[in-house]
Parts: C-alpha cells; sequence; structure tokens
C-alpha cells in the first residue's frame, strides 16, 4: 500500500527555493542538452527552449526518453538539463544527484479513440477498468465492444507512476493483465488514434496535440483553467531537472529564465499552467493524497 509523505508537492517547493537561491549568472553563447519526457516536451520545454536561444543564443537540444531517463542521465553527468513528471526516487543513487523545479502543471488524463461516443468516466469507473472489473465499453455507455486498455511498460515511467499514485495511492498497484503493454507515450497514444475500442491515459500536454477524445473526469473537463482552480483533480507538476553539482553559467541563466515572468509567459502560451500560477495546489494534494490513503485506495 502506498504510504503518504508528501514528497511530490513539498519537493516542487523545495526545488523552486533552491532554484531562486543558486545566485547571479549570466547566459553565455554555448550548447545544452536535455533530456527528458515527451510529455513535458510537449508541454513547453520546445517553446521554452527556442524562447531562450533567441534572448541568448543558448542552444538547447531536446531529446526524449522518458522521465526516468531524464532524470537519471541528468544525475550522471549525461545531459545538461532533464525533464520530468515524476519525482526522484532516492533508492536510486543517480536520482539522488538531482534537483527537480517545478515550472508548469500538467493533467493525466484518459483518452479514447475519436470515433467513441463516451465523453466522460468517473474516478472510480476508471479505476476498475485498470483492474479488469470493467470489461466492455456499453459499462460506460457505450457500445457493446471489449474494452482494450493500453498501459505503459513498468513502473517508474512519469504516467505510470503518477497514475498509480494519484488513482490508485499505490506505487505498486498492478493493472489487469489483459492491459497491451507498450513502452512510451508516444505509441501508446498512436495506438488510441488507430483502435476504436481502446482506451489510455497520458498527459493532456500531449493528448492535446493528438486525434482523440480526451475524456472529463467526474463532469470536469481538463481544461486550462479546471487544472489551474483543482477542479479537475488529476494534476500533478511538470519538473526541470538539474544535477546538483553543476555550475555552468548556461544552465543557471536557463532555470532562471523558466521562472522568471518572461519564461512564464511562454509556458502559459505553450498552453501549460506555469507552476505558480496555481501554487494552492500543492496543499491541495497534500489533502488528497492524505484522503485517497486514509480510505485505503
Amino acid at each position: 500500500m502506498y504510504k503518504w509523505c508528501g514528497r511530490g508537492p513539498l519537493l516542487g517547493l523545495i526545488g523552486l527555493l533552491v532554484a531562486s537561491l543558486s545566485g547571479p549568472a549570466q547566459a553565455v553563447d554555448g550548447e545544452l542538452l536535455w533530456v527528458g519526457c515527451g510529455i513535458t516536451k510537449k508541454a513547453f520545454m520546445t517553446e521554452l527552449a527556442k524562447a531562450y536561444e533567441a534572448k541568448t543564443g543558448v542552444k538547447i537540444t531536446l531529446k526524449g526518453g522518458g522521465a526516468t531517463k531524464g532524470i537519471r542521465d541528468t544525475g550522471l553527468g549525461k545531459s545538461d538539463l532533464g525533464g520530468a513528471c515524476r519525482v526522484s526516487l532516492d533508492r536510486h543513487e543517480e536520482e539522488r544527484q538531482v534537483i527537480q523545479v517545478p515550472l508548469a502543471w500538467d493533467a493525466l488524463v484518459a483518452i479514447t479513440n475519436r470515433n467513441n461516443p463516451v465523453k466522460d468516466i468517473s474516478l472510480h469507473q476508471l479505476r476498475q477498468v485498470y483492474l479488469g472489473n470493467i470489461t466492455n465499453w456499453q459499462e460506460l455507455g457505450g457500445h457493446d465492444a471489449r474494452i482494450e486498455l493500453y498501459v505503459r511498460k513498468g513502473k517508474l515511467s512519469g504516467v505510470g507512476r503518477t497514475l498509480r499514485e494519484l488513482v490508485f495511492a499505490d506505487y505498486n498497484q498492478d493493472f489487469t493483465s489483459r492491459a497491451k503493454v507498450v513502452r512510451s507515450s508516444g505509441p501508446l497514444e498512436q495506438a488510441v488514434e488507430e483502435n476504436l475500442h481502446a482506451i489510455a491515459t497520458t498527459g493532456i500536454s500531449s493528448a492535446k496535440r493528438r486525434q482523440v477524445n480526451i475524456l472529463s473526469l467526474e463532469g470536469k473537463e481538463p481544461s486550462y483553467e479546471n487544472i489551474k482552480n483543482g477542479e479537475y483533480i488529476l494534476y500533478r507538476p511538470l519538473y526541470l531537472v538539474v544535477n546538483k553539482t553543476n555550475e555552468d553559467p548556461d544552465v543557471k541563466g536557463f532555470v532562471r529564465y523558466a521562472q522568471s515572468r518572461e519564461g512564464k509567459e511562454v509556458i502559459r502560451k505553450a498552453g501549460a499552467v506555469p507552476y505558480t500560477d496555481a501554487i494552492g495546489l500543492v496543499m491541495k494534494q497534500v489533502e488528497q493524497l492524505k484522503r485517497a490513503t486514509e480510505a485505503g485506495l
């Protein structure tokens, strides 16, 4: 069973504080490598990197690989920066070597094929689909057809770990053995685009760039405002990852830019909610996780 400790939201505040105290730094011409989750890349990093290069001349090359790779490559010094949609795990040495700076809020969303008539799902129904207790679309108000669930491989991916945290309050939750397992969010989303009977969970920042239905949850759409005010309940931070010992002025300069008024405006224009625009979600998420744990979910 998941043991709540509030680490994720509070880590966000700590990371924000550490970054703000990193001292003055002026960017110089150079090149940086960013590795991380595709959802963070699509949420704001592409736009943020372009804006920073235009402002400073510092080019940031973006490579995917997932949240775990983003954290660990940065911890090992293989990349200058990382992107993650989950917190680092202290039990892994390379993940202890990073600071995570929260930059934006994302939301986990259930997605279906564009031709699927189901438009809304409850949190209870979503749990039952993942547990294999709801297996036919008729049970959700759809056609008489078997539900084909797609899930990410393993339990450490950004989506897989936060799905288990927010929906089940159990990082070790197993999903139905009938689920189709894929390696990353890209193939998962593509499968839903192509399969009329498919359902999966991904990040809103990635889903809205796909030809899929994005389901409402408990009657609430994952809109910008609903994520910002916490009405859509499956929200989570997206992090910029930095090695604790990295003193590169280009790295420090980008961290400062990403947190600046100008950087936050870039994030807004990309469609993501800047972290400090909805700082109240931190304690709201702490309370949400406490309730889920107390309910034994």
